[in-house]
């Protein structure tokens, strides 16, 4: 299995960005990963559709937004207006969210559903139909830099079981402290896109760090 590698720009040097941006791009990233945050669902504050608009001038590569925001409705439109090919949504949310996914995906985005750590899986099977993704967060969103949380591979293991044994076209995608020297076990879970900030951004080489992280989620 072939991962890819998903830079989360919540790390990257916003003073520069369009250059951090088109640095990951060279070094051979295949997505970009955006963290929105509203101060509400989370008490954080980043970015707007604004900014997703700049970056979709700068790289062709697809962006994967993530909504960690109290009203998706209203304002997933604007990002996948602005550029957005993949928008993740935290269920909880969404007044329903089977009628948020439709609507992404009827505005030509990639639909997803974002797992917080302490949330079941069960909680979310029920959405796998109307997906292309699921956003399994090994942190606790809100904040770059935090530690992995091992817990969640076993839940990993679970959405990859349930994905087979439904034979579902969901990619997992993995988001939280993801690093060269864990990021093995997470592609051993069964993670296919691996989100990683400062496990990228806060590095010298990019690109070298980009190789030792493929290399080691790819032996699997």
């Amino acid at each position: 299995m072939q991962i890819k590698i998903a830079p989360s720009i919540l790390s990257a040097d916003f003073s520069r960005l369009g250059d951090e941006i088109r640095a990951v791009e060279e070094a051979g990233a295949e997505w970009i990963h955006i963290d929105v945050m509203d101060g509400h669902y989370v008490s954080n504050i980043t970015i707007g559709p604004v900014v997703v608009e700049s970056i979709r001038k700068v790289t062709r590569l697809p962006l994967d937004v993530h909504l960690m925001i109290t009203d998706p409705d209203k304002y997933g439109p604007e990002f996948i207006k602005a550029g957005a090919d993949w928008i993740s949504i935290h269920p909880e949310t969404c007044e329903e969210p089977k009628t948020s996914l439709k609507k992404i995906r009827e505005l030509g985005a990639k639909a997803s559903i974002a797992v917080n750590p302490d949330v079941p899986l069960d909680q979310v099977e029920r959405y796998f139909p109307d997906i292309d993704m699921v956003l399994m967060m090994t942190v606790f969103p809100g904040f770059a830099g935090q530690a992995f949380i091992e817990d969640v591979l076993p839940k990993i293991e679970k959405a990859k079981k349930v994905i087979e044994r439904r034979k579902l076209p969901i990619l997992i995608e993995a988001d939280g402290g993801i690093k060269a020297d864990n990021i093995a076990r997470v592609v051993e879970a069964g993670a296919e896109v691996i989100v990683s900030g400062s496990g990228i951004f806060k590095t010298s080489d990019y690109a070298d760090t980009i190789r030792r992280m493929r290399e080691a989620g790819n032996k699997k």
